[in-house]
């Protein structure tokens, strides 16, 4: 989706849309998958309650099906627990943030910068 150090710009548009947890939630997916073995219910609980249990501070835009099975799941982790969960949150970044970042201020900026650097 992005190139590295777009990802912070994207970030930064995101929180400007008051929706950066869904690319928090993406990355702490990414890291969770690299989790040992040991200390994946630690993590599956932290996850769970930042991003998906019903009153996170941060909560996911999932359907209440997707809650519940997450949840499920997150009660005996394994590396594949968040899956679908992060499937559905890219989506919607990819279908909807993505598109409006990309017509935005903030990404039209960092590629006049990057022209400008690149021409000199």
């Amino acid at each position: 989706m992005l190139v590295a150090g777009g990802q912070g710009v994207f970030r930064e548009f995101l929180k400007s849309e008051f929706s950066e947890e869904n690319i928090e939630f993406w990355l702490a997916c990414e890291d969770y998958k690299k989790t040992k073995a040991d200390h994946l219910h630690g993590k599956a609980e932290r996850i769970y309650e930042e991003f998906v249990q019903s009153d996170a501070i941060k909560q996911i835009n999932i359907d209440h099906q997707m809650r519940e099975a997450t949840a499920k799941r997150a009660q005996d982790p394994t590396h594949t627990s968040f899956d679908e969960a992060q499937r559905t949150v890219y989506i919607l970044m990819e279908r909807d943030s993505y598109p409006r970042f990309l017509k935005s201020k903030t990404y039209l900026n960092l590629l006049n910068q990057l022209q400008t650097n690149n021409s000199k």
